[in-house]
């Protein structure tokens, strides 16, 4: 999972409380200084120590995240926590934005990604729209009142 660079020993990743409070709050010099001089390690030994426990707590959260994305069908490429990918996902966004389509054609993609949504979901559109159905009715209904009145008055 790591790669424990203070020796043959496993690093423990067991903090004491106060310890993980301050990583968790992001206070990683104060989470040293006080593993440091509470245990009487050295600064080096300490924050590996945190590293690991950081790592540790990354992995868990992003064997959460896969496990609630594989439920929900989410690749679980679509995120990590990688910042230097992400900056790059964000510079191939970037340039994803600059080649965005033209104006006029906005409501044909717009139309298109619907479309596109829907078949995935697995939907068929009808053969007549809802609309076309409600006004075939109705002029079946006025036809039917036409022919009813020129019989009754004509």
């Amino acid at each position: 999972m790591f790669d424990s660079d203070s020796g043959s020993k496993p690093a423990k990743i067991r903090l004491p409380k106060t310890v993980i409070m301050m990583v968790e709050k992001g206070n990683l010099v104060m989470a040293i200084k006080t593993l440091a001089t509470d245990e009487n390690i050295s600064m080096d030994a300490a924050k590996s120590r945190i590293d690991a426990y950081e790592l540790a707590i990354k992995n868990e959260q992003q064997q959460k995240l896969n496990s609630i994305a594989n439920k929900q069908g989410i690749p679980s490429q679509a995120f990590s926590f990688d910042r230097e990918q992400a900056e790059d996902d964000t510079e191939r966004l970037i340039k994803s934005k600059v080649k965005s389509t033209p104006s006029e054609q906005g409501f044909q993609s717009l139309q298109d990604g619907l479309d596109n949504q829907l078949n995935d979901l697995g939907y068929k559109k009808p053969l007549l729209p809802y609309w076309a159905k409600r006004l075939l009715i109705i002029a079946i209904i006025m036809a039917g009142l036409f022919w009813i009145l020129w019989r009754v008055f004509g």
